[in-house]
């Protein structure tokens, strides 16, 4: 446990890609882990949006970035970003090998004009 209200560091992420896009054959762009349960969601720049989903369903208001060499924070709840927080259970990030955005063989063609800006 930690005294960071939202985080909970022993709680291992629920997958390598977006949990809610793997169950309906969806894709994303960036990747997002909750810091309290460890859900792995989409950014709000996939078609989905399902980290910001997650965070109005669950009220789980902090998120870190699972993409390889990031380590920052969101808080949805203050609107704002930490460069740094304290280290996850890990893995504290998606497989390098996987492809942004993924999984590859879902991504349509035309992906650049889905995403949402």
């Amino acid at each position: 446990m930690t005294d960071i209200k939202g985080i909970e560091p022993t709680v291992p992420p629920t997958g390598t890609g977006c949990t809610d896009c793997d169950a309906v054959g969806g894709w994303w762009f960036h990747l997002r882990r909750c810091a309290q349960c460890g859900h792995v969601g989409c950014c709000d720049s996939s078609p989905a949006q399902h980290a910001t989903a997650h965070w109005k369903a669950t009220g789980h208001p902090l998120v870190q970035s699972f993409e390889p060499g990031e380590g920052w924070f969101w808080d949805y709840d203050a609107n704002e970003m930490y460069e740094s927080g304290p280290r996850l259970a890990p893995p504290g990030e998606h497989p390098a090998d996987q492809p942004v955005p993924g999984p590859a063989d879902r991504v349509p063609e035309d992906w650049t004009r889905r995403l949402h800006r």
